[in-house]
């Protein structure tokens, strides 16, 4: 009668695959690691910044020079480290961020720089623009006016495509305002797709290029033991030949 065999539990089987030498097994591990390390450092961004995404990149020169093509801005919730302040609150306090440069009229600019959903549409890329002021006609097209600092005019006034005039931005279609920002380092995520072949291709050669090593190694270590084991062998047939060779001492009576 034959016995059946008990499956291998979870604990067995994550352990073989992270002891395994099968190549296909080392890729997955290696990306697994990519993805965990990225999904601690998304996790860690949420938790300090109280929104989502966290991390936008700059796409377009409509803040320029305030804000530049590949900049990498960190967000926070609009009421995080301090209530959202517009440009005509910011002016009456001198308060303002991302104000190195005046805006395209030459006006020195003031208040924060918010990223938005254009009429709170999900499927089109939000938009970093200046707070300019709160427009309030005590209906539901009540929100903050916006512009951003090297456009000619507001952006209520202007037509996205696909949306039609972009209304007045209502608190719940704000992602959240910019902190800081990274020069160049926001191409990452604008060539997410390239970025990502790049990484895969690196690790393909880094994983082959590691299992050489690792087979040339253990080929040496044959090769020092087959000379060892050769030499040994040697010293072995000159030692009997030297023995055979000796005259046992003759007694005189």
């Amino acid at each position: 009668m034959k016995t059946r065999r008990r499956p291998l539990g979870i604990p067995t089987r994550v352990k073989r695959f992270l002891e395994s030498d099968d190549p296909r097994a080392g890729w997955v591990r290696d990306a697994l690691w990519v993805v965990g390390v990225v999904a601690g450092i998304a996790l860690l961004l949420f938790l300090a910044s109280g929104t989502w995404p966290a991390v936008v990149a700059v796409e377009s020169e409509s803040m320029v020079p305030n804000m530049n093509v590949g900049d990498l801005v960190f967000v926070a919730a609009f009421d995080r480290y301090g209530e959202l302040t517009s440009w005509e609150e910011g002016e009456a306090t001198g308060y303002v961020r991302f104000g190195d440069s005046p805006d395209l009229q030459g006006n020195q600019v003031y208040g924060d720089v918010i990223i938005f959903r254009p009429n709170g549409d999900d499927a089109v890329h939000p938009i970093i623009h200046r707070a300019i002021s709160w427009y309030d006609d005590n209906t539901t097209a009540s929100g903050y006016i916006t512009k951003g600092d090297n456009n000619p005019s507001v952006d209520q006034v202007a037509y996205y495509p696909t949306l039609g005039q972009i209304q007045p931005v209502r608190e719940e279609w704000i992602v959240g305002k910019a902190i800081f920002r990274i020069p160049l380092v926001g191409y990452f995520p604008l060539h997410i797709v390239e970025f990502a072949i790049v990484i895969i291709i690196l690790m393909v050669v880094w994983e082959w290029y590691s299992r050489r090593r690792e087979a040339e190694k253990e080929a040496e270590k044959d090769e020092e033991s087959r000379s060892a084991e050769k030499k040994a062998a040697s010293k072995g047939k000159g030692a009997k030949k030297n023995g055979s060779g000796k005259k046992s001492p003759s007694t005189k009576k």
